[in-house]
């Protein structure tokens, strides 16, 4: 009998994984070394300031480590993963495909940006009978409909030019702007040189030059505004069969109802989308995350048909590249580059967590079938998927329905399912679909498809499949992570905490992986301890760590350097400068001290009944000083107030320890004891200048307020005199 021929294959990073376990060793070393000399240290002092000091740090020393031995989960095992499309089935025999697309607001989110991304969608390398697109607009706006309408329009000229050239980038605005795409050159032209290619170019160029005025002039004819207070709505554009099915699809939405975010938006999809077209398969892509690789969607099918996979996969996730970010000038760590690095580590284990956008994702792990008896009766069925008999039907079919948009009952079925009522009283959100505890319904929801025991892929292809923009602000970045490690923080700490719900259904290392996640904004408390305690101390003269001839003076520095060295040698072998473990290193403490900590504030008062959790989309539009100050790599400092003005007050209580407390040191000859605790302030001054260049050399827009500065420098002055006067 002949052996088939894999889809795909692996292979370990054996030279990562090598350095990756080794420094485990030696570093683990350290960390237990350093935990020896601060116990002994503690138990043997008699002074009640020193004992409380040393109980501090020793907290903070304690947090960073059991965050490190979290983090290494995801460094055991690295993997990578590739692709052999030429080996897939004929696409006669290639299962049907449906696209979510999640849009809010036509004014946070424009209109052009979001077609872009629909075009791009509908022009993916897939049979176009088996392609279908489904749009939600949680703002019901007439501005979303009539763009979609139009951009249909436009993606019937424009998906047959890609065909008949061979246009590789299929997002028409990428495609004439000529982006450069991380060192891949000028996106292609296609592979023909003829005239009647540069005939053609130049139709479809003024095609989409007349697309785009028509949306300016459906903005201008249309209230833009986002409702929240409207019935559903769900039409259906497919007049071509030769062309991808499209729906339009606003859930009803109240006041009075929980609309669950994001996840009760893709809820709907799911469920309207099983009485359309009711693929086996969904890719769900943000609204600004475009299909820069028409190849995507058969490099998924390479993993979820292949027989030694298909069976336990749920989905196959591909990381999130960023077309507006500078290489080796992510100023704000917007590339977020630690976390791909993490997915390749959970390749290795059982696949990494679902990452919000760019997934595809098998229908049948959303719905929990395996978890039903197979003599289940309809009452059961009610209970779990809700009053419609005719989509419990469609859970069990695996052709496509056979929906006409002229049938009335049917109609009345979608609608139902589309009701903001509908959810109520059944496993939606809970056992069925996107999870809805957490705003973070991606990782929530990849969490317990993983508890549940399916298994994911992470595979990234040497050219993105999808590129997205990334905020190049301060403000929308500490806005951004705020809402994304509340989330996380929700989780931590409810009863699905990862150490506790999930290690008793999953391998150690992969709950280990997801605490990681899920306690990340734990690190705000080692942040603040490290940014003020030696500090104020070293303004005390109360000493924090061991003289310079200790024997263990050594194991404090081994342990700084070693932490700040592998970090280096990991942004190394991501491809990037030391410029970005700069900025890493910036960005993550400014993220510690106002994004983490409000989120991890926020998370307990919700815990206690005192707050309720929110959600406000990023915004995509581009603002052109905020984009002139990113490409010449300043810093846009007008963050919320309180932010800023803990970032500068911490910034200057560090100023002044250096310069007073070193001073105070020398004079009294006290270097010896006082060594490290005066590097501290010193390393935090000069990694982050940037905040004193933003506050007193800078006079553009985005400088630090002078009201924040002032009163930044008034709080910065009353706590260090008082701790030189405690002295």
């Amino acid at each position: 009998m002949e052996k088939s021929v894999p889809m795909n294959d692996w292979k370990a990073m054996k030279a990562q994984r090598a350095i990756n376990r080794v420094h485990l060793i030696i570093h683990g070393a350290a960390l237990a070394a350093l935990f020896y000399y601060r116990i002994t240290t503690i138990a043997t002092t008699t002074s009640s300031t020193h004992f409380v000091a040393h109980l501090v740090i020793f907290t903070a020393e304690l947090t960073l480590s059991f965050m490190w031995l979290l983090s290494q989960a995801s460094l055991w095992n690295p993997v990578a993963r590739t692709v052999y499309p030429e080996r897939l089935p004929s696409d006669d025999d290639l299962p049907s495909l449906d696209v979510f697309i999640c849009t809010a607001d036509p004014v946070k989110e424009p209109s052009l940006g979001v077609m872009n991304t629909v075009i791009s969608a509908l022009a993916l390398d897939y049979p176009p009978t088996k392609l279908h697109l489904y749009l939600s607009d949680d703002g019901g706006s007439p501005v979303t409909l009539r763009a979609l309408q139009r951009a249909r329009s436009f993606a019937k000229v424009w998906l047959p030019f890609c065909r008949k050239y061979k246009v590789k980038n299929r997002c028409p605005q990428a495609y004439f702007l000529g982006e450069e795409i991380g060192g891949q050159g000028r996106i292609g032209d296609g592979d023909s040189d003829t005239d009647h290619f540069f005939v053609d170019k130049k139709a479809i160029k003024e095609a989409y030059e007349d697309f785009k005025i028509s949306l300016g002039k459906i903005v201008t004819e249309e209230d833009a505004g986002a409702s929240r207070d409207h019935s559903p709505t769900i039409e259906v554009m497919s007049d071509d069969e030769e062309f991808p099915f499209v729906v339009y699809v606003a859930r009803e939405k109240r006041p009075s109802h929980p609309h669950n975010f994001k996840a009760g938006a893709l809820n709907v999809l799911l469920r309207v989308s099983g009485m359309m077209s009711n693929s086996p398969y969904i890719l769900s892509l943000d609204c600004d995350m475009y299909c820069n690789d028409p190849a995507s969607a058969r490099q998924a099918m390479c993993f979820h048909l292949d027989p030694k996979l298909s069976q336990n996969l749920a989905f196959v996730q591909f990381p999130q590249i960023f077309h507006n970010i500078r290489r080796n000038h992510d100023i704000y760590d917007g590339a977020m580059r630690f976390v791909w690095t993490k997915w390749d580590g959970l390749n290795g284990l059982r696949g990494p967590v679902l990452s919000g956008t760019g997934f595809y994702i098998k229908r049948e792990a959303l719905y929990g079938i395996r978890k039903l008896q197979p003599n289940v009766d309809l009452n059961q069925l009610n209970e779990y998927y809700g009053s419609s008999n005719e989509f419990i039907k469609s859970i069990y079919r695996s052709y496509k329905m056979n929906f006409s948009s002229t049938d009335e009952s049917m109609q009345k079925e979608v609608q139902l399912l589309a009701s903001c009522s509908y959810d109520k009283g059944t496993k939606w959100g809970q056992e069925v679909g996107y999870r809805y505890f957490a705003v973070v319904e991606d990782y929530f929801t990849g969490f317990n498809l993983h508890c549940e025991g399916w298994i994911s892929v992470y595979f990234a292809p040497s050219r993105p499949c999808f590129l997205g923009s990334s905020p190049i602000s301060l403000s929308e970045t500490l806005v951004q992570n705020m809402r994304w490690f509340l989330g996380l923080s929700q989780v931590a700490l409810s009863k699905y905490s990862p150490l506790v719900y999930g290690a008793m259904r999953m391998s150690v290392l992969q709950s280990m992986a997801y605490a990681e996640l899920a306690f990340y904004a734990i690190y705000f408390l080692p942040a603040y301890i490290l940014a003020l305690l030696p500090q104020l101390c070293l303004l005390a003269g109360v000493p924090l760590y061991p003289q310079v001839s200790s024997p263990f003076f050594p194991v404090f520095v081994f342990v700084f350097v070693s932490s700040q060295l592998k970090h280096a040698q990991e942004v190394l072998a991501s491809g990037d400068s030391l410029r970005t473990w700069v900025n890493e290193q910036r960005v993550w403490v400014m993220k510690s001290l106002t994004s983490y900590s409000f989120a991890a504030a926020n998370a307990i008062l919700e815990k206690m009944g005192l707050a309720k959790a929110s959600f406000v989309p990023t915004s995509k539009v581009t603002d052109d000083e905020v984009d002139k100050l990113y490409q010449m790599g300043k810093y846009d400092f007008r963050a919320p107030p309180p932010f800023m003005v803990i970032l500068c007050s911490i910034y200057m209580l560090n100023l002044a320890s250096l310069v007073v407390g070193l001073a105070r040191v020398l004079v009294k000859g006290k270097m010896n004891e006082m060594a490290m605790q005066a590097f501290l302030p010193l390393f935090g001054v000069v990694m982050h200048y940037p905040l004193m260049e933003g506050m007193v050399l800078r006079k553009d827009g985005g400088r630090v307020s002078p009201s924040v500065s002032l009163l930044s420098v008034v709080v910065s002055s009353l706590v260090s005199a008082y701790a030189a006067l405690a002295h």
